[in-house]
């Protein structure tokens, strides 16, 4: 034990030693698992949880006719963006 430090301070190293030596090994395992288990091909195509875009027609509440005014207004908006 060090005689400069208390034994709260010596707890609290001990305790952040060994959360840096867990943590040390779990990326190591985690590294060496992802080395050795190769996805199947194909495994990741078309995911499911995300659902297709639907056309402009889907439901009438997911489109709003805009005014001639509000029409200009998002056209001069767009001329504003600079493009690349």
């Amino acid at each position: 034990m060090f005689p400069s430090i208390s034994l709260a301070e010596e707890i609290g190293l001990a305790v952040l030693l060994v959360a840096a030596v867990v943590w040390v090994v779990g990326l190591g395992h985690m590294l060496s698992d992802s080395r050795v288990h190769q996805p199947e091909p194909g495994a990741f195509d078309g995911l499911g949880v995300i659902p297709a875009q639907r056309g402009s027609s889907a439901h009438p509440m997911e489109s709003v006719e805009l005014t001639e005014a509000e029409q200009q207004a998002f056209a001069g908006l767009i001329r504003t963006i600079p493009l690349r």
